[in-house]
């Protein structure tokens, strides 16, 4: 279990392009929304998109940027829409913080990765969020990863993420124990429309496992 004693394990949904979706997710709770900012994914908005769907998030659901080593500019634009910004690149320490939000670092889980090393490294990071690795693509690979190399005790909340699916999320939250899970590709009908149904039945059990 991870160091951080939980009564609910918190949920992102990632990827969100439509209204339908955002209002549905909203509705069964979630925590956190995801907007991908990269112009290179299937999922990504430009800023005017980001504007007109951050504005139907209401207060207490985390509006989230995803960003992949793209320009300071660029990011500075996205700001007044968001709550939080994720970084899927090769960004420093130093480049994360810079803006007046908070953030968290995508890590993905190389062999060779060193996590304990990677979690004082972005140690301003409000949490690190834990994906699959395939060379050359910075997330969304639908693609699990081994659980058992993530540490029992980190000094940051991880946010699980990779292939999670309502058919493996219960067993990820009860080996992990992680702060939050994060979904994308398994709760979709194609790239960046989600699937009503497979919405509802992640957030369900994600709380059946909860529960036990």
């Amino acid at each position: 279990m991870s160091h951080l004693s939980l009564t609910r394990t918190r949920i992102k949904f990632c990827g969100l392009t439509r209204a339908e979706d955002i209002d549905l997710a909203v509705s069964l709770g979630v925590d956190a929304l995801g907007f991908v900012m990269w112009p290179n994914s299937k999922r990504g908005l430009s800023i005017e998109q980001l504007a007109s769907l951050s504005a139907r998030v209401p207060a207490f659901v985390t509006r989230v940027g995803l960003f992949v080593d793209q320009p300071a500019e660029f990011i500075e634009r996205c700001l007044p829409y968001l709550d939080m910004l994720q970084f899927h690149g090769n960004e420093t320490p130093e480049e994360c913080q810079r803006y007046s939000l908070p953030w968290m670092k995508a890590l993905r889980m190389h062999e060779e990765i060193d996590l304990v090393h990677e979690t004082e490294r972005y140690g301003l990071a409000q949490a690190l969020l834990l994906d699959a690795y395939r060379p050359g693509v910075p997330g969304g690979t639908g693609e699990t990863f081994d659980w058992s190399r993530i540490p029992a005790k980190l000094a940051k909340p991880v946010i699980l993420a990779g292939g999670l699916t309502a058919d493996n999320i219960a067993d990820a939250v009860r080996q992990v124990g992680p702060y939050a899970v994060d979904v994308s590709g398994g709760i979709e009908a194609s790239y960046g429309c989600k699937d009503a149904n497979k919405m509802a039945s992640f957030v369900r059990h994600v709380a059946l496992a909860n529960a036990r």
